[in-house]
């Protein structure tokens, strides 16, 4: 049995389409995403928080959903708009179709809706607030919508980061000795983070967003990762303290949101991109080295480099609008990258950075 329901946009525009997943009302600032493949890392990433995310290709959920493609604890967008659902997925790891995923996590799901159009509308006039609802008239869902607060204003970092610290235990890991000790802060982690870490020899500690940089340099980690995160990076104040107090006491690198935030504390301001980079095809010079890499993006912030301290240089630049992909710091062992270099989904061209970051505390350790 199918129930209609719709999609309102902040602008009065609305898309009618078929519920599926929970049956419930969701809004938030509604962003699309142009990868091809990866919806349920999508759904789990937690920069998604306080989103309607809606991928541009049009079938969804052709392999199904597995156990090995999650990226945090829980799914996190707010609702999730589609063109088509499939209900017949076709994998060996598969143990779930989507619909019963969202259904499971009480998140709502809208298909057979004009994804082209609503990604044509928020291309020229930029991201807005939406709501998907199955009970109300696109007048009623309207002014529900104007009462709520705007995305721009919430912290969504407090709603994703972790409630205690705690040790990544990676089984394809166990048994080789850790050669370096990371802490991740916790702003909205990725786990392929801390993954790709433990495979590259590091034991990684991951702490909630408020532990203070005494706390985080009283675990006496080799270097500290700056994690991905949601929202805008002008609320975190006390986390953007804690970052300044950090620099040039360990190795650093900042990823997406850690980008910004370590971007700040150099001295910059950010500010909000119309429609943000979300995709897994965004080309990106590394300027040191000249080369052009296809990376994988989910932010709707970046750095504007006018106040950057004359000791911070621009690593990386975006292709498409030119806008600043990558920081780095001329004499301390700190950096940061704007893409998520971990993808997933997305092009594995950039682990290259990973290695830099353990190259980084390699190099401190044998000066110390």
């Amino acid at each position: 049995m199918t129930k209609t329901a719709m999609l309102v946009l902040a602008d009065g525009s609305s898309y009618e389409g078929i519920s599926f997943g929970a049956n419930a009302t969701a809004y938030g600032e509604v962003v699309f995403n142009t990868s091809m493949t990866g919806y349920q890392e999508m759904l789990t990433d937690p920069s998604y928080a306080g989103q309607i995310l809606m991928p541009t290709y049009p079938l969804i959920g052709n392999y199904g959903i597995g156990n090995i493609d999650i990226e945090s604890r829980r799914i996190q967008v707010r609702g999730f708009v589609v063109r088509e659902h499939c209900d017949t997925p076709s994998h060996w790891y598969s143990c779930e179709t989507v619909h019963g995923y969202l259904a499971q996590a009480g998140v709502t799901g809208l298909a057979g809706v004009d994804t082209r159009a609503i990604t044509m509308r928020l291309r020229s006039s930029g991201v807005m607030m939406g709501v998907i609802t199955s009970t109300m008239t696109s007048d009623e869902a309207l002014k529900y919508l104007k009462g709520l607060p705007k995305y721009d204003l919430v912290n969504y970092v407090a709603e994703v980061t972790t409630d205690v610290a705690y040790r990544w235990d990676d089984e394809r890991c166990k048994g080789e000795a850790a050669m370096y000790h990371v802490v991740a802060l916790d702003c909205g982690l990725k786990y392929n983070i801390a993954r790709i870490l433990a495979r590259l020899g590091c034991s990684v500690t991951i702490v909630p967003c408020t532990t203070s940089a005494e706390d985080i340099l009283s675990l006496k980690p080799d270097g500290i990762v700056l994690s991905p995160g949601p929202g805008d990076p002008a609320l975190l104040d006390s986390i953007e303290a804690n970052v300044r107090k950090l620099i040039g006491a360990r190795p650093l690198f900042g990823i997406c949101l850690g980008h910004q935030m370590l971007g700040r504390a150099f001295g910059a301001d950010t500010f909000k991109l119309k429609f943000g980079h979300r995709g897994g095809n965004h080309p990106v010079r590394d300027v040191s080295a000249g080369r052009v890499h296809i990376t994988a993006q989910n932010h709707g912030y970046a750095v504007d480099p006018d106040k950057l301290k004359s000791n911070i240089e621009v690593s990386h630049i975006n292709l498409n609008d030119g806008t600043v992909e990558g920081l780095r710091h001329r004499e301390l062992p700190a950096m940061s990258i704007q893409y998520h270099s971990e993808a997933s989904p997305g092009p594995r061209d950039n682990m290259y950075l990973f290695e830099r970051f353990v190259d980084m505390m390699r190099q401190a350790i044998g000066k110390a």
